[in-house]
């Protein structure tokens, strides 16, 4: 089980304070994580998807033992996670919190010594991790600045860069690309890439179906704390071969789109906001047949069209088939 990832039944339920007055409150529960059962092969990168809310975080935050399961197991490294934390802690790193895991007052070096230091990596290994790091990551122009000076790219640059002072067999990273301009996001995946290709197993966490696809071997789509579907990119594209994707665009009235959700054939709808208007993105049995009715329905409720097209299939049509929604939809509103 070296370098390999196991989740049997695990499960997380917070206990939550809910305001019913200015002096008047009462307890309630959130379950964020529901029943998950997946498995992460060694030397494999593991995409980890759903919106925000969706129970990612929490599900590494256990993996990493910063939190608790309210029940369930997990191994990690071959060790159980509230058996053998430290030796769990030794065999992962982590970019968990950004940007907001870094010490602003220190410079980029130092930040790197420091975690390192919390690692027990003797003073020369440190200095060599991180002058490893630094030429992985193209930051000697920055090194040695304090971190209050960086722009957030570079802060997130570098709290990647603390993920890998260890060394660790296995890597978690949780939205790595999040407020990296389209360059620098585009680097990092390829660093990603290469740390995979060493034999590093990876769990990579995003909402960007796009940054999945083209990256993982494997995903795993969590919703409401649930694991809903699991495979290769190209397995759960198939799984969908039996609909069909036809996407319209304009501008789309609510009624419009409650109206295309009642019509038979009709599997799924979503309306998202695109370019000042909507993006309508109809999942059906057969798209062909289908569409004289959807024009119809479009057209009496007061819908204007301005473009009508067929879609390959993506990750995130098979995430609008198993729940309805779009990965625009915040979770933690619910």
């Amino acid at each position: 089980m070296k370098g390999c990832i196991r989740i049997e039944k695990l499960s997380k339920i917070y206990a939550v304070r809910q305001r019913k007055g200015i002096f008047r409150s009462e307890m309630s529960s959130v379950k964020a994580l529901d029943d998950i059962s997946l498995e992460v092969q060694q030397g494999e990168l593991f995409g980890l998807l759903g919106p925000n809310g969706a129970g990612k975080t929490t599900l590494i935050k256990i993996l990493t033992t910063l939190l608790l399961p309210t029940s369930g197991n997990a191994w990690v490294n071959g060790y159980h996670l509230r058996h053998h934390e430290n030796k769990v802690r030794s065999s992962v790193g982590c970019m968990l919190m950004g940007e907001r895991g870094l010490y602003w007052k220190l410079t980029g070096r130092e930040n790197l010594e420091y975690f390192g230091a919390l690692y027990h990596l003797p003073p020369s290994k440190r200095k060599q991790r991180c002058v490893e790091i630094i030429q992985l990551l193209d930051l000697e122009d920055i090194i040695d600045r304090t971190v209050e000076t960086y722009s957030s790219g570079q802060k997130m640059k570098l709290a990647f860069g603390k993920a890998l002072i260890n060394d660790a067999p296995i890597l978690v990273l949780d939205e790595p690309t999040n407020t990296l301009d389209v360059p620098s996001a585009s680097e990092l995946r390829a660093v990603v890439r290469e740390l995979n290709d060493q034999g590093k197993t990876i769990i990579y966490t995003t909402h960007i179906m796009t940054e999945a696809e083209t990256l993982c071997d494997r995903v795993a789509i969590i919703d409401y704390g649930r694991l809903l579907a699991l495979g290769t990119v190209e397995d759960l594209k198939a799984s969908l071969n039996q609909n069909h994707i036809t996407r319209i665009e304009g501008v789309i009235p609510a009624k419009s789109l409650a109206a295309v959700q009642k019509l038979p054939g009709v599997h799924h709808a979503t309306r998202t906001a695109q370019n000042g208007g909507n993006l309508l993105t109809v999942v059906s049995s057969n798209g062909h047949d289908i569409l004289a009715h959807l024009l119809s329905a479009l057209s009496r409720t007061g819908a204007v069209i301005q473009k009508i097209s067929p879609h390959e299939i993506t990750l995130e049509d098979v995430f609008i088939t198993k729940t309805g929604r779009t990965l625009a939809e915040d979770t933690r509103k619910r």
